[in-house]
């Protein structure tokens, strides 16, 4: 009976196997309707095939099948360009589980530019995103774009010119970003209110931040934890931030590195950090008004060590920066504080431990109460180091796309 049972199941697999198919999709002609068909008529374990070439487009895509891949013949040979995108929505929305999407590039859209919202085991490989008119307020928000999604890859993508983040992961769960590029963008990579990240051997360079690790209060999923920040390149962040007024990351000064604002267990380590002018790496609370009883906006159990920092600090561009450049002797130290310990009435401290010296710590008596400065230098700063959280693990499927 087992073996029966054995060859029923081994019998369907196969019968699943060989249905799949690969939907060839060419540009030119009505390229509109040829790719939105072949997203729709996708059946799980199907290939959407994009051939080498322009597709122009007037509307957004959208994929809800679960176990499809599109693959197109390169970033810079299969390019989906939404110039003439009538909606102000996303190029591409994917709402489904365990997609590939690889080897393809999506232009000047209107919205974001490639969107996962909700998704499980969700992987962006060699893909570029791209605002071909430069860094713009009008721009699109964000390049790569999953949000509330667990089982996160993006490897070997490039995003320049989003107004508020080229790569972003926002209140999701078990997240790897590596080999990837954010050039020109407001941030360049962003985890927001996420679970479990693994950020390494990427590039940020020439945005107006580098690298943020970031909580925000009043959104489905709180309490973003376990964040490493490894053997990334931050280097010459120095383009002016150009964030539509109102959005968060339009207050991240220009020349920002790392920063990590409200967020816990975040370990900032072995990453060259250079050529930023207002900080290497910036700790900081919150600072607006809220209402979310869950929310604490301190930066809690951070480590930061053995980075190879160069210089950075010479002309931070935030209210009073050259002033406390001035008070430091010329630069701020590569590690700044800004020294808030507790919050509320929760007892909980915000325990650090910087050990990439010298290190400015302010001494805020509260988040944002600049007033209150008591601004000390010293080598270190904090207690022991917290523990480092464990490596992220995707799933096999996953973890073999990658290789």
């Amino acid at each position: 009976m087992l073996r029966f049972a054995a060859a029923v199941l081994a019998a369907t697999a196969f019968a699943g196997l060989a249905e799949a198919k690969t939907l060839t999709v060419n540009p030119g002609g009505d390229a509109q309707e040829k790719l939105q068909t072949a997203l729709l008529d996708a059946r799980p374990g199907d290939t959407v095939e994009l051939a080498a070439g322009r597709y122009e487009l007037t509307d957004g895509l959208s994929l809800d099948v679960a176990d499809v891949t599109v693959k197109g013949a390169g970033a810079d040979k299969t390019v989906l360009s939404f110039k003439g995108q009538k909606s102000s929505g996303e190029g591409l929305l994917v709402t489904s589980d365990r997609v590939t999407l690889r080897d393809f590039a999506v232009e000047d859209t209107k919205g974001d530019g490639i969107k996962a919202k909700g998704t499980d085991q969700i992987s962006f490989i060699g893909l570029r995103v791209e605002w071909t008119g430069g860094p713009k307020a009008t721009n699109g928000a964000y390049g790569v774009y999953p949000v509330a999604s667990t089982n996160v890859l993006i490897q070997r993508v490039t995003v320049k010119g989003a107004s508020d983040a080229g790569i972003y992961v926002g209140q999701s769960k078990n997240i790897v970003v590596r080999d990837s590029t954010a050039a020109f963008n407001v941030a360049g990579i962003e985890i927001e209110n996420s679970i479990g990240a693994d950020v390494f051997a990427n590039t940020s360079t020439h945005n107006a931040g580098g690298i943020l690790v970031f909580d925000l209060p009043n959104l489905p999923q709180m309490g973003g934890h376990s964040t490493r920040v490894f053997d990334n390149q931050v280097v010459d962040n120095d383009t002016a931030n150009f964030a539509p007024k109102g959005n968060i990351v339009a207050n991240v000064p220009t020349g920002t590195g790392v920063m990590v604002m409200a967020n816990r267990d975040v370990h900032v380590f072995a990453n060259r950090i250079d050529g930023n002018q207002t900080a290497a790496v910036m700790l900081v609370s919150y600072t607006q008004k809220f209402d979310d009883k869950t929310y604490n906006p301190l930066p809690r159990d951070i480590a930061v060590h053995d980075n190879q920092i160069g210089r950075n600090g010479w002309s931070p561009q935030f209210e009073g920066g050259g002033l406390l450049a001035m008070l430091m002797g010329g630069t701020l130290p590569p590690v700044m504080w800004d020294g808030v310990t507790t919050y509320g009435d929760s007892g909980e401290v915000a325990h650090v431990r910087l050990s990439d010296g010298p290190v400015l710590n302010l001494h805020l008596a509260a988040p944002g109460q600049l007033k209150t400065a008591k601004p000390t230098k010293a080598a270190t700063e904090g207690d022991a180091q917290p523990a480092e959280p464990r490596p992220v693990e995707l799933p096999k499927r996953q973890a073999d796309l990658g290789r």
